[in-house]
């Protein structure tokens, strides 16, 4: 019913700067929040950075100050521009969003499939 497609991921120096894009598609009549997550190796999945419908954001202590997170709502877009990376940056990034579907009024959790960031020293 609805694809979350990642685009964006791959590998860079420390310092380096990256932008993911997320694509959401299917039968959407509206999107809630828009958000990023990533799981690094042997590490639990954990919220990055989220973004309203409004536009308000959220982001993790660890990436504050360095990554930013967008939207356009007319082309159900989410992105993440991640400056000043860092190796423990690296994981792979996953786009989430809460959707309601046409012809529904309950909103569902859909999924990426996940893109790899690999920032080197």
């Amino acid at each position: 019913q609805v694809q979350l497609v990642e685009s964006g991921g791959g590998l860079r120096q420390a310092g380096g700067s990256l932008t993911l894009s997320c694509a959401a598609s299917g039968s959407i009549s509206r999107i809630n929040t828009m958000a990023w997550y990533r799981q690094a190796p042997g590490k639990q999945r954990e919220l990055v950075a989220d973004i309203t419908s409004g536009g308000t954001t959220n982001y993790a202590d660890s990436v504050k100050g360095r990554f930013t997170i967008s939207r356009e709502n007319a082309k159900n877009t989410v992105y993440l521009q991640m400056n000043s990376l860092k190796p423990e940056d690296t994981a792979i990034y996953y786009c989430n969003a809460d959707v309601i579907l046409r012809f529904s009024y309950q909103s569902n959790m859909y999924w990426g499939q996940g893109t790899q960031v690999t920032v080197s020293s």
